[in-house]
């Protein structure tokens, strides 16, 4: 018994203590991907690059086709940080024009190979049968036709241009991804949470697109991100050829055909191409492996 007018006293209670939530999947992806420093150098030198293509009208000193008629084949100077080419134009500003072509190839293929391909990639796997079966008859003809001979061949029958090179490499391209889109399909189709969707009587479009695809998005995104600087070789292989791009649209791997006849006089027409043409494989190389080790750690070699 208390005493009588002492206050009633209180029960304690503990201070909450802070519950510690797991990192969501896409947290964690960052987390791995930025933890790749070539992965973190690869996006950097992507991101330089696009920024550059976006903004090469405000960055050049000239316009892509200005001519200076007294200024051919000039050394680099105060007035032209990396010289002229054999017309008189500025070559800082046809190359950064030039990254604009190589970027708009290489990004814009992809994303129309993956309109082409993943859709039909991922009927084939869900329905199988004789479509499937056609499908892996298509395949393997295509694949074994090499992509610059179907390149020069569409070249050859419709003519070029940049508007038709970027078809012609997105008919050509498409066959990787419809490839991997079915092999994702085939292998999830199976899986519990599909089987269980399908017993409760959801269609076929919403398993795809809300069951299958969704978790089969981080190996595509993967395999759409390394066929960026595969389509970039495509393109300035064919404009190396005269089978890209035309002028007055200044293309890297033109660049470097154009310079080829003074490579023993002014090897920097033809250096300074090729060598962006390399750093910008190996940057979205390295960001496409950084992504593959941040979906799925144990593909690490």
């Amino acid at each position: 018994m208390g005493q009588a007018g002492s206050a009633p006293t209180t029960p304690r209670t503990a201070p909450p203590v802070p519950v510690e939530k797991a990192p969501g999947i896409a947290s964690e992806i960052v987390r791995r991907f930025f933890s790749n420093r070539l992965s973190v150098l690869g996006l950097l030198g992507v991101v330089i690059i696009i920024g550059t293509a976006l903004l090469a009208d405000m960055l050049a000193p000239y316009p892509r086709d200005f001519v200076f008629f007294t200024e051919m084949l000039k050394d680099p100077s105060p007035a032209h940080l990396l010289g002229t080419d054999a017309s008189g134009r500025d070559l800082l500003s046809r190359v950064m024009h030039g990254a604009r072509t190589s970027m708009l190839v290489g990004l814009l293929v992809p994303l129309l190979a993956a309109l082409l391909g993943i859709p039909v990639g991922a009927i084939a796997g869900w329905h199988g049968g004789r479509f499937d079966t056609l499908f892996l008859r298509v395949i393997e003809i295509w694949t074994a036709i090499p992509t610059y001979m179907l390149a020069i061949l569409f070249v050859a029958v419709w003519g070029g241009g940049l508007d038709k090179l970027i078809l012609y490499l997105a008919i050509v391209s498409w066959v990787g991804l419809a490839r991997l889109a079915r092999a994702q399909v085939v292998a999830l189709k199976s899986r519990e949470y599909v089987l269980s969707a399908m017993a409760l009587g959801a269609s076929d479009r919403r398993l795809l697109l809300q069951h299958i695809l969704p978790n089969a998005a981080g190996p595509m995104v993967v395999g759409l991100v390394m066929l960026i600087p595969t389509v970039i070789f495509v393109e300035a292989g064919l404009s190396y050829l005269g089978l890209g791009v035309k002028d007055p649209v200044p293309s890297w791997g033109k660049m470097i055909t154009e310079g080829g006849a003074y490579a023993s006089s002014n090897p920097i027409l033809m250096t300074i191409p090729i060598i962006l043409i390399a750093v910008a494989m190996l940057a979205f190389t390295f960001v496409g492996d950084g992504l593959r080790d941040a979906f799925d750690p144990h593909s690490r070699p």
